[in-house]
């Protein structure tokens, strides 16, 4: 057959032109292409091959060989595999993404920026173009596994090819690149620099099945070898890949130091990880991952920039390294690998996030890693309590976030409690310990261990042994807003709303409580009116045995700890009063009580009032809003005691 010039269709001469001027992001992935075309080819012959045992083809030794020179400026990728024939070459190569390329250029045109662009690339089937970015000619020879004749495909990109064909071409594919000119602004780099084609494989190709082989470095001038077992040994091609897919083997064939290493390698971390969680999905879509919890938290775990994200491969083919689709931002110190079989070798962040399988491989993942935190907590109880100090308080950000599976957060959260000085509890072990007849799971937030302890809400269920949560985590504030119940028990901070302690109560009691209520319905009227700018309301308390007095939040209000986080993150919420809670056994409770019922026009008595509300502040570690009339009123009263 002679050789026969075809010229590009419109849409595909456009295309060529958007793929020259650098539609990639990155040049270097044009090898990633070509490789992965060539692993491809290799895969199909070897599945050829066993289907049929008359195909004539030498499958002893299946691999990839790079050969660069310098000298000529060319870079060829050479495959012994399966190879195409004259008619796949004029379908498969000669016409750009025959099928969509139409509707690819009109997607490409909408993209918004070049992320999105570069991830359309691949859906078309035309990566094997980006060669043209680098390049000025390309050339590929092929010759089909059991065909005689093979055939020359060669191009400049500028509008035409030519295919004729090739008596003695070798099996498999050879892609032969007449590089451009170097030119470090444009980022092309020297494409025939063997450390260049070292650091791309290493990145993109590591875990490529099979061999990447490249000539060995020639000797220096004056340098030969010593003898002809030297010689032998120098001229040995070097393999550039590891082709260690520690993910695609077997459990019993890889050591945990093997593992380990990988994981240093993917973390840069210099410590072992805490776990390491494998996973197989075979059927309609196959993917398989290697993931770890670390043993530590990095020191950016909190910082704005922190990059996070498995790394995505595609049939051992490396795409992304930091994949935030595939893991939800509160798992985001979770590392490891993911090799799905059929996604594209072009995909975009933006696209992950509409893809059905990566969302499918998201849930499944996510509850792997929760499964595994759940199964360390019952079978490894000293590396599940090393993992929730590092990492506990960013794990409780999923429950604002992934309500789907809020409630396996739960049952994996540990937190400090009143019942243990040292040892956190679970939720469900707080439930197992509580009292009986005690129908509420108890917490409180603040600042501190020692501050919440301390606190006048914490007096009454001191007293009667109930079990207090204490949440110390500024996510804390957050969460326990938004999560109503756990097995049927409420939450409920103690340090809003009714106390409700009054359930045991004999009619005794009851009959002595309502008796005070009405003995103080006077000093709690008047107190009302006269800190109306600062309180909604002035009642007695049932939480306090020792302090005079306490500040409580309504049941659905804020609390002033979180609307300072709002405040600090440029968000102001409407200010909204809080109780003032009195202790009605106190002295100076009941003080002031008799001071009113008996001189109700001492202006004094106000000024009184006032320090009540200020030490119920300052016990909670709340903020006056008037410090200098606080400490003005302290020091007159002070001044007539001397």
């Amino acid at each position: 057959m002679p050789t026969e010039t075809f010229e590009f269709q419109v849409e595909a001469r456009q295309l060529l032109q958007m793929m020259i001027h650098s539609i990639y992001s990155n040049k270097d992935v044009f090898l990633r292409e070509l490789i992965s075309n060539a692993s491809d080819a290799l895969d199909k012959l070897r599945l050829e091959a066993l289907r049929d045992e008359s195909l004539d083809a030498d499958v002893s030794d299946l691999h990839i060989a790079i050969e660069t020179d310098g000298e000529a400026r060319t870079l060829t990728v050479r495959d012994n595999g399966i190879g195409m024939s004259h008619d796949e070459v004029v379908q498969l190569i000669g016409t750009i993404a025959n099928s969509g390329t139409a509707k690819f250029l009109q997607e490409l045109k909408q993209a918004k920026d070049a992320a999105t662009a570069e991830g359309l690339i691949g859906q078309f089937g035309v990566g094997f173009y980006a060669a043209f970015m680098v390049a000025d000619e390309v050339t590929l020879v092929t010759r089909r596994a059991g065909q005689s004749e093979g055939t020359r495909w060669s191009s400049t990109g500028e509008g035409t090819y030519t295919v004729e064909p090739v008596e003695d071409a070798p099996q498999g594919t050879a892609v032969t690149l007449r590089l451009k000119p170097v030119d470090q602004e444009d980022q092309l780099f020297d494409y025939t620099s063997r450390w260049k084609i070292k650091e791309i494989v290493k990145r993109y190709s590591d875990f490529i099945t099979w061999p990447v082989r490249m000539a060995p470095e020639p000797p220096a001038d004056g340098e030969r070898a010593e003898d002809a077992e030297d010689g032998k040994a120098a001229a040995e091609p070097e393999t550039l890949n590891s082709m260690k897919a520690l993910w695609a083997r077997s459990r019993d064939e890889v050591s945990d130091e093997e593992y380990h290493e990988l994981y240093k390698h993917i973390s840069h971390d210099w410590s072992d990880p805490l776990e390491t969680l494998r996973m197989q999905a075979e059927g309609t879509f196959e993917y398989q991952a290697l993931l770890f919890l670390p043993s530590r938290a990095p020191q950016d775990l909190f910082a704005r920039e922190h990059r996070r994200g498995v790394q995505l491969y595609v049939k051992r083919v490396f795409i992304m390294d930091h994949c935030e689709a595939l893991l939800p931002e509160y798992l985001r110190f979770v590392k490891g690998v993911v090799d799905a079989q059929d996604l594209s070798l072009n995909v975009s962040r933006e696209i992950l996030q509409q893809d059905r399988q990566i969302q499918l491989m998201h849930r499944r993942l996510v509850k792997k890693v929760l499964s595994t935190i759940k199964e360390m907590m019952a079978q490894r109880p000293e590396n599940y309590a090393t993992f929730w100090r590092e990492f506990g308080r960013v794990v409780k950000e999923g429950l604002l976030s992934d309500h789907e599976n809020r409630d396996a957060i739960l049952r994996i959260a540990s937190f400090p409690t009143t019942h243990d000085q040292e040892k956190p509890a679970t939720l469900q072990q707080y439930v197992e310990r509580m009292k009986e007849g005690q129908e509420h799971i108890y917490f409180m937030t603040g600042e501190s261990r020692t501050a919440i302890e301390n606190s006048p809400h914490m007096e009454a269920f001191r007293d009667k042994g109930y079990e207090v949560l204490l949440l110390t985590d500024p996510v804390d504030e957050v969460w326990v807003e938004t999560v109503p119940e756990f097995d049927g028990k409420e939450l409920r901070s103690i340090a809003k709303g009714e106390a409700d302690l009054a359930k045991e109560e004999s009619e005794e009691d009851k009959a002595e409580r309502a008796k005070r209520q009405e003995d103080f319905a006077g000093l709690l009227s008047w107190m009302t009116e006269r800190l109306g700018d600062e309180v909604k309301e002035v009642r007695l308390s049932s939480r306090l045995t020792v302090s005079p007095a306490c500040v409580v939040s309504d049941t659905d209000d804020v609390t002033p700890a979180l609307r300072n986080m709002y405040r600090a993150m440029g968000q102001e919420l409407p200010e909204a009063k809080r109780i003032l809670e009195l202790n009605p056994g106190h002295p100076l409770v009941e003080g002031l009580r008799k001071a009113q019922a008996e001189r109700p026009d001492d202006a004094d008595l106000a000024g009184t009032a006032e320090l009540l509300h200020g030490m119920a502040l300052l016990a909670e570690g709340g903020e006056l809003s008037d410090p200098a009339r606080f400490t003005k009123l302290v020091a007159e009263r002070l001044e007539r005691a001397l």
